[in-house]
């Protein structure tokens, strides 16, 4: 009797794993080996387990069967579509992985930040198709400009699905090449290369310990004061900040951008009685005189505090000279109305200005009334 060796396989598919372009065709053959007593009328066909029509096979010999694919779609799985050769009973005589899809395109949109001057966190995008139906392994690359050797970015994924962290040994006042390579089993392409210095993409983590006060019993105000990020005190950097600020109901920010360097700030203009939140943000500016706008960090938690309700009641009077406090509190909201439009809220001029003027105006009232009281 004919002995069937255990290591023999009971069929061969051929082609055996190919990779294809989509919408290509193929015709995929399988051979039963001589050792098992099946013929091509005892086979089957499957494709991702679903049975493949009779129509499309054909017996090319006593023991090979053909199928015919057209117009294939990309692969549903990045491991392979699973072509399958089965005897009638159901039993798998042989398999193929078929990889339909797509080469990589060109990466875009390259962006790198530094958090501490010695790494660089970089992230793109796949291009403006992205989806290849295929494993894409994606490849950060670098060098200095000049001189340095091709270096690999290890540490993927640490900002998001196509980005790369790089945690040190990187030089400063020189100017580094950053490309991404994208390839799959259909081709590579590469990205344009960036060019950039760490000392332009340095950022911060956001401003802590922001507070939000009143201030005193104004009712149109709100202070607001925050350290600066640690890391700036360990570089040779300055930082601009910008605070943004809603109302509790609303989900518009309005932005105040001229905060400069200083790290408090007075809100003018508010509505009484309001909940407003705010958050502020950090742009690291280095002192060497990048050209480079600066990367703001992310905005800090929001921050809660209302303002002071309106103490006053429609047809009520106010005791100790409350036509007076009526007046001097209308007139200094006229006059932060005109500082917000014109003095630009936040900016020293503008405090500085307001409480001048307050002391103007009180002595103003002073001297009206002294002379009222003359015989």
């Amino acid at each position: 009797p004919l002995s069937v060796s255990p290591a023999a396989d009971p069929a061969v598919i051929s082609p055996q794993d190919p990779t294809l372009l989509i919408g290509s065709s193929l015709v995929a053959t399988c051979t039963v080996s001589a050792d098992f007593p099946l013929r091509a009328e005892d086979l089957y066909w499957t494709l991702n387990g679903r049975r493949l029509p009779a129509a499309s096979y054909t017996a090319l010999g006593p023991s090979t069967l053909s199928v015919a694919l057209a117009r294939l779609n990309g692969s549903r799985q990045q491991s392979g579509d699973n072509l399958v050769c089965h005897s009638r009973d159901g039993g798998i005589l042989a398999g193929s992985c078929l990889y339909v899809g797509l080469p990589p395109e060109k990466p875009v949109n390259i962006s790198c930040w530094s958090k501490n001057m010695k790494d660089l966190t970089c992230k793109w995008a796949p291009g403006t198709e992205g989806e290849t139906f295929l494993h894409t392994n994606y490849t950060l690359k670098y060098k200095r400009r000049w001189y340095g050797q091709d270096n690999t970015c290890q540490e993927y994924h640490t900002a998001g699905t196509y980005s790369c962290h790089i945690p040190e040994d990187l030089a400063l006042f020189t100017p580094y090449e950053i490309w991404v390579e994208a390839s799959n089993r259909l081709g590579v392409a590469v990205s344009d290369v960036v060019m950039l210095d760490i000392l332009d993409v340095v950022t911060t983590d956001p401003p802590s310990d922001v507070h939000v006060s009143r201030v005193g019993d104004l009712e149109d105000q709100l202070s607001v004061r925050w350290s600066s990020p640690p890391a700036l005190k360990d570089f040779l950097f300055q930082a601009k900040y910008q605070i943004q600020y809603r109302v509790e109901d609303s989900s518009e920010w309005k932005v105040v951008d001229d905060v400069g360097n200083q790290t408090s700030c007075r809100l003018a203009g508010l509505r009484p009685g309001t909940v407003y939140f705010v958050q502020v943000r950090c742009n690291p500016f280095s002192i060497y005189g990048s050209k480079k706008a600066g990367i703001w960090s992310d905005w800090s938690n929001p921050t809660a505090a209302s303002t002071p309700r309106s103490e006053r009641v429609p047809g009520g009077c106010d005791p100790k000279g409350g036509e007076q406090n009526t007046t001097l509190r209308r007139e200094l909201k006229q006059f932060f109305g005109w500082v917000k439009k014109h003095a630009y809220g936040c900016s020293n001029l503008g405090i500085k200005l307001y409480d001048q003027w307050r002391v103007w105006l009180q002595k103003s009232h002073k001297t009206r009334n002294q002379v009222g009281k003359e015989p």
